[in-house]
């Protein structure tokens, strides 16, 4: 399949949420699907989902925890009050432990918290129990941090699992299917790179972007 490149987070999710739509099979639930993006990128993208598919729309709020000298290198990642989620071969790539990692952890956690505070306030997490849910995000490269969130709500009590992006790497497309129940990714790319050359416009979004979405969490 030749690369594809979106306009915008926007477009990327009418896009996506045309494809959810046909996979997972909304009638006879009780209750609306359940789309939760992965802040700040997800959100625009899991916007467009929402609308499609006819769901909910909230956040579920996870961190990547980067190699040492290397944030951008995803080893691990954290969601929410979870237990931390570890790339066990990179960890062995790289000649690390989870303990050399101690304090880049705590930093993420800090991070989360003020995230959580920022998005959420006093609020609680939306509940997910025996709930169809779908995890949007703009882009997964090694999937690690859509594992921690897609862990933390399935410990959480969620009825089906859905990990729905426009795009992402072939290795974290089979590595997620352990955590998903469905993985819906509409470009898997030979040469992966890093996620903003699929986007025409991949502007940073702030806290305020955020915010300014009608979320229900």
């Amino acid at each position: 399949m030749s690369e594809q490149r979106f306009t915008d987070r926007t477009a990327a999710g009418r896009q996506l949420g045309v494809m959810v739509a046909r996979h997972i099979g909304t009638r006879g639930l009780d209750r609306r699907p359940l789309v939760l993006a992965l802040p700040r990128g997800g959100v625009p993208v899991a916007a467009g989902v929402a609308a499609i598919v006819g769901g909910d729309l909230g956040l579920v709020i996870a961190r990547k925890i980067g190699a040492p000298g290397r944030p951008e290198l995803g080893v691990g990642a954290v969601a929410e009050d979870g237990q931390p989620v570890f790339d066990e071969d990179s960890l062995r790539e790289l000649g690390l432990t989870q303990a050399d990692l101690a304090e880049t952890v705590a930093a993420e956690r800090a991070e989360l918290a003020r995230r959580i505070q920022a998005y959420r306030g006093d609020r609680p997490a939306v509940a997910v129990m025996d709930r169809l849910v779908i995890v949007v995000d703009d882009g997964v490269a090694t999937g690690v941090t859509a594992r921690a969130a897609l862990r933390w709500l399935r410990e959480r009590g969620a009825h089906r699992l859905v990990l729905a992006t426009p795009v992402c790497s072939r290795d974290a497309d089979h590595a997620l299917a352990a955590d998903a129940d469905l993985v819906i990714c509409l470009e898997r790319p030979l040469q992966f790179g890093a996620v903003g050359r699929f986007y025409q416009d991949f502007t940073q979004l702030t806290d305020d972007d955020v915010r300014a979405v009608h979320l229900i969490s």
